[in-house]
Formats: structure tokens, C-alpha cells, sequence
């Protein structure tokens, strides 16, 4: 097991519209790259709702990162969750249990952004297990 850690870094993000059927939600593709101790790329879509125009609205993201973890080569999965109330916005991303591959394999954690300047700082805190405490659906 490796003790919990941190990992810093950033990223940019290219989103595109996609199609979706659902009434009163909006579906984006979106692409980004990371830097710093998160080194890779990441691929993923997002469902939003809300108006974001009126200050008011809330998201749901699935996201795969290929690359790095402070210097650990493997894929994993992030779940995100955003709102924004009376214009003040918030975002958690966790990493999804059990997907962890190639040395990020029992992997989990959160992942806390900074949005400075139109650039999102993140703060990964994470520990990689042998998978017991996943299997029992504790969080690290």
C-alpha cells in the first residue's frame, strides 16, 4: 500500500456539443490535457442542467485519464460533479473505484480544482491499495 500523497498539476479542456435527447439537459465531449505531477490526457462527456447564464445549474462528468500519477504510468476514471447557486460554483471529481489499471491499479482518491485566471489548478490526494479496502467500498 502507498501511503495517501498528493499530486498537482493542471489542465485545458476542449469541449464540443454532442446530441442528446433529454429534455432540459445539455451533453458535451470534452478533451483535455494535463500537466505538471498529472502528466496525460483525458477523454470523457458531461450532462448538464440548469442556467448557467442565470447563475443556477449543475453537471455530471465520466472521465479517462491515460498517462502519469508522480511519475506512475496507467489509466483511471474520474467521476464529476459540479454545481454552480447564485453564481458561486463549486467541483468535486473522485476517482472511480476499481478503475485503476497498469500502476495506478488500486487507486483512489479525490481531486480538488482552483480555477485562477481561467486556469484550472488541480490537487490530486490519493493512495494506491491492493484492492481489499475497493472491494469493501471504502472510500481512502
Amino acid at each position: 500500500m502507498t501511503a495517501n500523497a498528493l499530486a498537482t498539476g493542471s489542465f485545458t479542456i476542449d469541449m464540443t456539443s454532442a446530441d442528446t435527447d433529454l429534455p432540459g439537459a445539455a451533453r458535451f465531449d470534452f478533451t483535455k490535457q494535463w500537466v505538471g505531477d498529472l502528466e496525460g490526457t483525458g477523454r470523457g462527456f458531461m450532462l448538464s442542467a440548469g442556467s448557467p447564464a442565470a447563475g443556477s445549474a449543475g453537471y455530471v462528468a465520466q472521465e479517462v485519464f491515460e498517462g502519469r500519477i508522480n511519475g506512475r504510468q496507467g489509466a483511471l476514471v474520474f467521476h464529476q460533479f459540479g454545481r454552480m447557486v447564485a453564481g458561486s460554483a463549486s467541483q468535486w471529481y473522485e476517482i472511480a473505484p476499481g478503475s485503476g489499471t497498469g500502476e495506478l491499479e488500486g487507486i483512489g482518491g479525490t481531486l480538488s480544482i482552483e480555477v485562477v485566471d481561467g486556469q484550472h489548478r488541480v490537487t490530486l490526494s490519493y493512495a494506491i491499495d491492493d484492492g481489499l479496502s475497493a472491494a469493501h467500498g471504502e472510500r481512502p
